[in-house]
């Protein structure tokens, strides 16, 4: 759980907890706060406290309150509790919260809370978690509400009514025809201000966007955020409702895969956290730091080649950091750029194309701004602390600019055309260009310096 949370509140929670012992009046008191509040106050409290929080809560409410929980937290406070009560609140749970504390949990105590749920949630339960986590199922939830598509306004409302009982997610509400088969979609709103003898299929929305359930979610996160519907609807292959994916949902996926593309860059599979094994750690990254390590032993060998530039001209090689972080930077920032433009599937080439061109320009404009100004501080610098001639000094200097100039403007397209080429030949891009655009640009700015500098070399040992 995330630290951000109203301190104030966190102390008003704690007093009413350790102060308050009549179960009814400690219940409504704590009305007045929100279970996230309630929730991280949980660490803080004795075993004794949080068991007396849990008798006197109702299992809504308390269902709500794990759902903010990490998984390891969740797992040790519901290891205190009889595993009846840990099985009603796991049951009381959103569906695809209660799949994901399932299928994370360590814990021994699994198998009891499992078998003391109803079968029927049980069996849920069961489903849902053997969808692959890749795929949209994995993060839909059974919390909908359908109508038929024959039902007259005031017979829909009926329905809506008698399921709000057991499903509280009805700002949308989804339409079935006899067969089960979804037919589209309406908001509550319109089903309340529709006349009693408007026919339904007035306010059915038929072209409803909707997802099939083995569907990847890198594949179908694009549409889901392009439409900002409250909820979409997970199908299966015969068109019947499994479950709908929330806006809340959403948000959760696209943190998911930013984090996990957060981590691609860094050349891992997948995002660590702090409790990852250092083995496993280890076994992640290594493979790209050897691939690395090779890599740089090129670059180094470019280097090398350069022996005799290098010791008749010192200077440079006090600059060769700068060139080199500057043309990794702009890679890097391309890169970035060109991941989060590819993960619309539905990209076209002349798109592709124009983001290629953009972002040379781009680097073509900062390189020759930061290589003008590279050019008259570098100069000065070597003028006042070196004391080198003008003439001399300005022409190093005059290496440098130029050098940065090439060296952004290529990065800048390397950083672009590498991503597009992995997804072109279909492989992650951002698992597979991260870790190579650092040594790539790095070779790009090494070589555009120092064969600028083997340029002028004859030059500068004239004057």
């Amino acid at each position: 759980m995330s630290e951000q949370i109203d301190q104030r509140h966190l102390k008003e929670i704690l007093q009413i907890i350790e102060t308050t012992e009549n179960p009814e009046q400690l219940r409504d008191k704590l009305d007045d706060y929100h279970e996230y509040d309630i929730g991280a106050v949980l660490p803080q409290l004795t075993k004794e406290q949080r068991i007396k929080l849990v008798r006197s809560l109702d299992l809504p409410r308390l269902a709500d309150i794990f759902e903010y929980l990490e998984t390891e937290d969740a797992e040790d406070y519901l290891e205190e509790l009889p595993d009846d009560l840990a099985a009603r609140i796991l049951s009381a749970m959103e569906v695809d919260d209660a799949v994901d504390f399932l299928k994370n949990t360590v814990s021994e105590k699994k198998e009891s809370w499992l078998s003391h749920m109803n079968i029927d949630v049980r069996e849920n339960l069961t489903k849902l978690a053997a969808y692959e986590e890749d795929t949209i199922a994995s993060r839909m939830t059974t919390n909908f509400i359908t109508v038929h598509t024959g039902s007259t306004v005031p017979e829909a409302m009926k329905q809506v009514v008698a399921q709000a009982a057991t499903h509280d997610n009805i700002s949308t509400i989804y339409a079935v025809n006899e067969k089960g088969i979804f037919a589209g979609a309406f908001s509550l709103k319109d089903l309340i201000i529709a006349r009693k003898d408007t026919p339904l299929s007035d306010i059915i929305v038929t072209a409803y966007p909707s997802v099939y359930a083995t569907e990847k979610i890198s594949d179908v996160l694009s549409l889901i955020e392009n439409y900002s519907e409250e909820s979409i609807p997970v199908l299966s292959r015969d068109n019947k409702i499994l479950g709908v994916v929330t806006a809340s949902d959403v948000v959760e996926v696209v943190d998911d895969e930013m984090g996990d593309d957060y981590a691609k860059l860094g050349g891992l599979g997948e995002e660590e956290d702090l409790n990852e094994p250092v083995k496993e750690s280890v076994r992640k990254r290594l493979p790209w730091l050897i691939l690395l390590l090779f890599l740089g032993m090129v670059v180094s060998s470019v280097v090398s080649a350069y022996e005799t530039v290098v010791a008749r001209l010192t200077i440079i090689m006090a600059f060769q950091s700068m060139i080199l972080d500057m043309s990794g930077n702009v890679g890097t920032q391309s890169l970035a750029v060109t991941i989060r433009v590819l993960m619309d599937e539905n990209l076209q080439s002349s798109a592709k194309g124009k983001l290629l061109r953009k972002e040379m320009e781009t680097g073509l404009i900062n390189g020759l701004i930061l290589g003008v100004i590279a050019f008259f501080g570098a100069g000065i610098y070597i003028v006042l602390a070196k004391h080198y001639t003008f003439a001399q000094a300005f022409l190093v200097s005059g290496c440098i600019g130029a050098s940065l100039i090439l060296a952004m403007f290529i990065s800048s397209m390397v950083g672009t055309v590498v991503p597009m080429f992995f997804k072109k030949i279909g492989v992650d891009p951002a698992v597979a260009s991260g870790p190579l655009i650092t040594t790539i640009t790095d070779l790009v700015g090494v070589v555009s310096y120092y064969s600028l500098a083997w340029i002028m070399l004859d030059r500068f040992t004239s004057m």
